[in-house]
């Protein structure tokens, strides 16, 4: 038996979890026996402890800790997959499910597709971040950071944080007896803060966190800064004007704006829509989709990021996969099952929400690297524009690439200086058209603060975004100005 991370300490450990009703050898049989008319395929079995507090004005609003277990059980053969999954680690519920995904169409000879590669990479403390701290210390902590928001600001009227961690371990058991194992950590960190002036309430909010121990978010110097961050929002927010409306020069600012490259882009970079045909960069292999110097890649293999896994959920080691080049198309990103019938190579980004779920085509962190222009040299390159320093909300329709976002923090742009905070601006475009309006490109590219949950077909993933500041060209602005 063979497993893709040489370091055998996740495969002890999950099976300490896995195989206590269930006989490893058991497990592998029924799963060979089930696979055995496919092309391709696992059990995927997975064991989370998560939990949830949250503090408002002072007082602990809600406390949630959640245990689950369960497998899924896939079969693929072509463009078909058949999926049964359960809330119990047995060899009955097993055996259920191999019943439920034998039979699919299709007859003769089958190649039983390439198992993942193995690495060597760990892209993160496999620990359990719940067990190092106690509950007490948590709740004292988010105390305290109420406290300090209000002693830094008389204005503070209301103040509320939440603390979320998980500890996620996944064992996949492939047709050929090949198992892979990951222990995955993740912790988020919430500020929110209401502040108001002369009847005015306004807010502000900020949120870290990313695949490492609670220390990380809540050492004092870094909770501190989340408050102060989220008090400077709030604040600025109480002198914003009506963001005006039109046709107009728009500046992304450096990080968390690539969400908007994430949502408006990146989706249409997913191997199942271009596949299927449904995507407004499908036959678009090879030609121009954005300026010349913007390339954007997937990468799932930084440390500690948020968006990143040592291994997706079908096995495969997660990449970094370079899907624009210098404006032309070069890749998507692909599961096992989209990447065999496009005839090309999985690139890691098989993810799925939990073991109820098939996995499919999903981003990492996805990011627009860097180019040549100082910020300061495009924020002055500007006569009238809009300047977009944080997003909150948005739409995107994958097929037709078109969006609409609103930013959370922004400012008027007048003869290349930085103006008044405006509120209530939209963004409006299509993804496609929006590459080729980059006309310039900051060299400040940045990750954001790892906040990032990426939604599709119902499933939910942690993501990371990032970018520099950019230069666009003639995007809408919805606003509210008259």
């Amino acid at each position: 038996m063979s497993h893709a991370i040489a370091d055998s300490a996740p495969l002890d450990a999950t099976a300490r979890l896995f195989f206590r009703e269930l006989d490893g050898a058991e497990a592998a049989r029924i799963t060979a026996d089930a696979l055995s008319g496919a092309e391709d395929g696992e059990l995927f079995l997975e064991y989370r402890e998560s939990e949830m507090i949250s503090l408002e004005d002072g007082r602990i609003r809600s406390a949630t800790f959640d245990t689950q277990r369960g497998f899924g059980l896939r079969a693929v053969r072509g463009a078909a997959s058949a999926y049964a999954h359960a809330g119990e680690v047995t060899a009955p519920a097993l055996r259920r499910a191999a019943a439920a995904v034998r039979g699919l169409p299709g007859s003769g000879a089958i190649r039983l597709a390439e198992p993942p590669r193995a690495t060597n990479a760990r892209l993160y403390d496999a620990a359990n971040p719940l067990l190092a701290m106690d509950f007490a210390a948590k709740t004292a902590l988010l105390a305290e950071i109420d406290a300090y928001a209000r002693a830094r600001d008389p204005r503070v009227v209301q103040v509320m944080a939440s603390l979320y961690g998980e500890w996620q371990a996944v064992r996949i058991v492939r047709a050929d007896g090949r198992e892979v194992a990951d222990l995955r950590p993740l912790v988020r960190l919430n500020v929110s803060v209401v502040v108001e002036r002369d009847g005015r309430r306004e807010t502000g909010t900020y949120g870290m966190g990313g695949r490492f121990a609670y220390d990380r978010v809540l050492g004092e110097a870094g909770w501190k800064a989340a408050v102060d961050e989220a008090l400077r929002g709030a604040v600025l927010n109480l002198d914003s004007v009506p963001a005006p409306a039109g046709e107009m020069e728009v500046v992304l600012g450096p990080g968390w704006p690539g969400i908007l490259l994430h949502e408006a882009i990146g989706h249409g970079l997913e191997g199942d829509f271009n596949r299927k045909g449904t995507s407004a960069f499908a036959k678009l292999m090879g030609q121009r989709v954005a300026s010349k110097g913007v390339t954007v890649v997937d990468d799932g293999t930084l440390p500690d990021r948020r968006g990143s896994l040592t291994v997706d959920d079908e096995g495969t080691p997660t990449n970094r996969t370079v899907m624009i080049e210098d404006g032309i198309l070069t890749g998507f990103i692909q599961d096992r099952q989209n990447a065999r019938l496009m005839g090309v190579a999985p690139t890691g980004n098989g993810r799925r929400q939990s073991y109820a779920h098939a996995p499919m085509p999903r981003m990492t962190n996805t990011v627009m690297l860097g180019g040549e222009h100082a910020p300061e040299e495009i924020l002055r390159s500007v006569k009238r524009g809009i300047y977009a320093v944080n997003f909150g909300g948005g739409q995107v329709d994958i097929t037709s690439g078109k969006f609409v976002f609103s930013a959370s923090e922004a400012y008027m742009i007048e003869d290349g200086r930085i103006g008044a905070p405006v509120k209530g601006a939209t963004l409006i475009g299509d993804g496609p058209s929006a590459l080729t309006q980059v006309s310039m490109i900051g060299n400040d590219m940045a990750l954001d603060a790892g906040i990032g949950t990426c939604g599709k077909q119902g499933q939910g993933v942690p993501v990371g975004v990032g970018q520099p500041t950019l230069k666009m060209m003639g995007l809408t602005i919805g606003g509210t100005a008259v």
